[in-house]
């Protein structure tokens, strides 16, 4: 049953057999460790897609997807990126369905959905999480509830050649 006191969901994905891909899985721990209020969190592990049942019938009014990404950044990185930019950059995914297929599957339930990719270092099975990520997994927990205020996350910029 749906938590009706909660303005803001959190989808947090990757599988956290797989090193750094292990970020979302991280941050739901973490969540359950030390909730934020007004939050439904959702560890949506590798198959994210499980959950867009559970998420259209919440109807949170912002919904935050964070998953690891490779951008091309220092380990531990984070950044805002649109459905655009997340279509265009993963050709591969540890992931059963494309995020993009997931947030188009949301979009007329939820009004607004926000994107945070960490930069992974290492992405392998068996491999521990990276401190660099670790960290950063802890920083987006701390600025999680400025989600109004922008959070201070700079949103992604493809290098142009």
């Amino acid at each position: 049953m749906p938590d009706s006191t909660s303005r803001y969901a959190l989808l947090c994905v990757g599988n956290s057999m797989m090193g750094d891909d292990g970020a979302g899985p991280r941050l739901a721990e973490l969540c359950a460790e030390k909730p934020l209020s007004g939050w439904t969190v959702v560890d949506g592990g590798a198959g994210p897609e499980n959950d867009i049942g559970y998420l259209r019938e919440l109807r949170p009014a912002h919904l935050v997807i964070v998953d690891a990404t490779d951008m091309g950044l220092m380990p531990g990185e984070m950044r805002i990126l649109e459905e655009s930019d997340i279509g265009e950059m993963f050709m591969m995914t540890t992931h059963n369905l494309p995020l993009t297929f997931l947030m188009q599957q949301l979009r007329e339930d939820i009004p607004q959905i926000t994107f945070v990719g960490i930069q992974p270092d290492v992405v392998a099975f068996y491999y521990p999480m990276s401190d660099a990520v670790e960290q950063a997994v802890i920083r987006l927990h701390q600025l999680l509830p400025a989600l109004e205020q922008g959070m201070g996350i700079a949103p992604f910029q493809a290098e142009t050649a």
